[in-house]
């Protein structure tokens, strides 16, 4: 079979978790993508300039960051990991129906700070579920629950795209002369792009259109929907609710009782390494567990290049789906305004499709060799970009590569460093966590060097940023290697004494023989 049974069977045990987990990390695409397309609605509808508007971004990003951070919290039992998904999942339709009532920046971004931490929350549970409850087998599931985030920002901005004005909603005329100071600011050193901006690339003063946008957000709030309900149900089959306890739970057939003995034994030495270790606990519990004195070097090194990795190439995730357009629209490129706006799209259906590919190539290849590929392929696409930088349309096959090879980094380097770690010590939170930051970080340092020095520094950016990542991960491995080493020291020495007392009950037993 194309499938080993055993990864099959432990699915069809796991199967209602598993949706319910990858349902959520739908919400997530779903909240992640919605904020490009409709960037420009909002600015109207709150009345903002563009500046104040892009507070929104970091509010909804360093939020992200902090919910990252803390959900570990909510893994100690299952009852507070299913609460802590219904909740998050539950703030998110709220939020996108209260969105079109903002109708001031500060309220938005108030609002975009909840739905990043309901984000965070959801990020790290969800990962740390399906890495608890697969452990070595995670790699194939984690790039299925990483795919749900594509599909969900793949879906966002199809489903505003009907409903986005075309020539603006009649607030710009306040604000056009500080829109254009923005943009000729954003490419003052480029010699040839400031005559290129014209009061015909801003939205038109006269042509006033009412947005219909707010259907969009109650659309997707309708559509998220559904994901609180699932998260519900799963916790009233578990027989989490006290106020409505289920039916007698279904006996196991013969695969999964054999998959349930097996996994017992695994799961009592694994929480016994998780509890020896930290577990998978929230970041700041890891840093003050006192068990973790006795460790070795190497595997804190994994936890932080493991993280810096993370932090580069989510980093380069964030800053090309947030600045692909302004390179795409700026010279040399020059593209039309509506050509350029399927660059996103493109990226993100890259990172789908990617995500989903990546699912049957997670079984067929470790993950090491994944990540190797990924990133030297991430690399090699920049540098195309690099030197065919007049050419549009090597930019669209260029942005579909980029999302191929960056899609799978992330669930790829969680299989690994947990598989390096023997599923002990925090590298599930500190990944996200790492990922989060990286992203939200280089979005500003990224944006900042664009403004400062032009579009085409746009490129330069992603190509030293993927080196410094690519070179970490070559760190990364030599520190792998270390670890082994270690551990292959410890099971020795561990080994030696059991080996010299059997030796010497042997040799106890030859003498009685002899004298006998």
């Amino acid at each position: 079979m194309f499938v080993d049974e055993r990864i099959v069977t432990l699915f069809k045990r796991n199967a209602h978790h598993t949706l319910t987990y990858w349902s959520v990390f739908f919400s997530f695409g779903l909240c992640i993508a919605f904020l490009g397309p409709t960037i420009l609605d909002l600015q109207c509808q709150t009345n903002s300039t563009l500046s104040q508007i892009t507070w929104v971004f970091f509010s909804q990003q360093f939020c992200l960051l902090i919910g990252s951070s803390v959900g570990g919290v909510f893994k100690r039992t299952l009852f507070s990991a299913l609460a802590a998904l219904f909740v998050s999942a539950l703030v998110i339709s709220i939020i996108f129906a209260i969105i079109p009532l903002c109708n001031n920046v500060l309220l938005l971004a108030i609002a975009m700070a909840v739905s990043g931490l309901a984000m965070g929350v959801i990020d790290t549970i969800a990962n740390i579920q399906l890495v608890t409850i697969y452990q070595k087998d995670s790699a194939v599931f984690l790039q299925a629950l990483h795919f749900f985030i594509g599909f969900g920002a793949l879906v966002s901005p199809l489903i505003a795209d009907p409903f986005l004005s075309e020539t603006g909603c009649g607030n710009h005329t306040g604000n056009g002369t500080e829109i254009m100071h923005h943009f000729r600011n954003m490419l003052r050193n480029s010699p040839i792009a400031e005559h290129n901006i014209t009061q015909s690339d801003l939205p038109h003063e006269g042509g006033a259109e009412e947005s219909n946008v707010h259907y969009a957000f109650w659309i997707m709030a309708l559509i998220n929907l559904p994901v609180p309900i699932a998260v519900l149900y799963l916790m009233y089959r578990e027989q989490l609710i006290p106020c409505c306890p289920s039916g007698t739970p279904r006996l196991l057939d013969k695969d999964e009782l054999a998959m349930e003995n097996q996994q017992g034994a695994e799961g009592t030495d694994v929480e016994q390494k998780e509890h020896e270790a930290g577990g998978h606990g929230d970041i700041f519990s890891c840093c003050q567990n006192d068990n973790l004195r006795g460790l070795p070097v190497s595997f804190f090194m994994i936890h932080i290049l493991g993280g810096m990795v993370l932090f580069m190439t989510d980093g380069i995730v964030g800053a090309y789906a947030g600045f692909v357009y302004t390179y795409g629209v700026a010279p040399p490129m020059s593209l039309p305004h509506k050509t350029a706006g399927y660059l996103a799209s493109i990226f993100w259906a890259a990172i789908t499709a990617g995500r989903l590919l990546s699912i049957p190539l997670s079984y067929r290849f470790q993950p090491v060799r994944l990540l190797m590929f990924n990133i030297a392929g991430a690399i090699v696409t920049v540098l195309m970009l690099l030197i065919f930088y007049t050419s549009s349309i090597f930019l669209f096959v260029g942005t579909c590569l980029c999302g191929l090879f960056l899609s799978s980094i992330f669930p790829c380097m969680l299989a690994y460093t947990e598989d390096i770690l023997d599923y002990q010590g925090c590298a599930t939170s500190v990944l996200v966590t790492s990922a989060g930051m990286g992203e939200m970080v280089m979005q500003v340092v990224v944006g900042s060097i664009i403004q400062t020095e032009g579009s085409y520094s746009f490129l330069l950016c992603g190509m030293i940023i993927a080196c410094i990542g690519f070179i970490v991960f070559i760190g990364l491995l030599l520190f792998h290697r270390m670890h082994r080493n270690y551990l292959t020291g410890t099971s020795a020495m561990v080994e030696e004494p059991a080996t010299e007392q059997n030796g010497a009950a042997a040799t106890e037993q030859r003498e009685e023989n002899k004298s006998s």
